[in-house]
C-alpha cells in the first residue's frame, strides 16, 4: 500500500463486517488530524529490536460527546466525527486487535510479507510481537478488561498466536506474527 518496509499504525472500520464498507486511515472521509507528531497511516521508525530493545505504543479509541478520538501514549492524534457512523450508536459491537498483510498469492505460493517481528507467537518475549493491557471502554467511560477474547488466525502455519499467561501485570494479552512463507507454509 506505501511501498515500503515500515512499520505503521492504522485503523479500519466496517459498518457491516467487510462486506462492502469500510476503510483505512485518512483514506476514511472525515478524520480529523490534531497532531503534527503522529499520523494515522504514518510510519514509526523507533521499532524493537529482535531479542534486543523493545518499544511499546498504548494506542486508545474511545467516544467524547458525539467524537470518536484517537490518542498514541500522550498524543491526541485526532478524532472521527460522530455523524460519520450512523449505525455506531454509542459503541462498537466488536474489538479487534492484531497484525495483517495483505497475500496476493503471486505465482500461487503465500506472501513472504512478516508479520510483527516476523517471528511466530511460541518465540514470545523480544521476539514475537505482542499485545498486552488490552482494554476496552464502557458504556461509563471506565476502562475494563474485555471478556471472551478468542485467538483467531487464518494461516497458522504463516503467522500465529499464542494467548499469554492471564492474572499478570500484562492483564489480557497475547503473542503473535510470523514469517509468511517458510517451509510449513509454501
Amino acid at each position: 500500500m506505501y511501498g515500503d518496509d515500515n512499520l505503521r499504525l492504522f485503523v479500519y472500520w466496517t459498518a457491516n463486517g467487510y462486506q462492502g464498507t469500510g476503510c483505512y486511515n485518512t483514506a476514511c472521509s472525515g478524520f480529523v488530524q490534531r497532531s503534527n507528531l503522529i499520523a494515522v497511516g504514518g510510519a514509526f521508525t523507533t521499532v524493537s529490536q529482535y531479542d534486543g530493545d523493545q518499544y511499546e505504543l498504548s494506542i486508545l479509541i474511545w467516544k467524547d460527546g458525539e467524537n470518536w478520538w484517537l490518542q498514541v501514549g500522550e498524543e491526541l492524534v485526532g478524532y472521527w466525527p460522530g455523524q460519520l457512523f450512523n449505525s455506531l450508536g454509542n459503541g462498537a459491537t466488536l474489538v479487534q486487535w492484531g497484525g495483517e498483510i495483505v497475500n496476493a498469492e503471486t505465482d500461487g505460493r503465500h506472501t513472504a510479507t512478516d508479520m510483527g517481528s516476523g517471528h511466530f507467537a511460541d518465540e514470545g518475549y523480544k521476539k514475537a510481537s505482542y499485545f498486552r493491557n488490552l482494554m476496552t471502554i464502557d458504556e461509563t467511560n471506565t476502562l475494563r478488561e474485555p471478556q471472551g477474547v478468542s485467538p483467531l488466525t487464518g494461516h497458522d502455519n504463516c503467522y500465529n498466536i499464542k494467548a499469554g499467561d492471564g492474572g499478570t501485570s500484562w492483564g489480557v494479552n497475547f503473542f503473535y506474527g510470523g514469517p509468511g512463507q517458510n517451509e510449513r507454509c509454501p
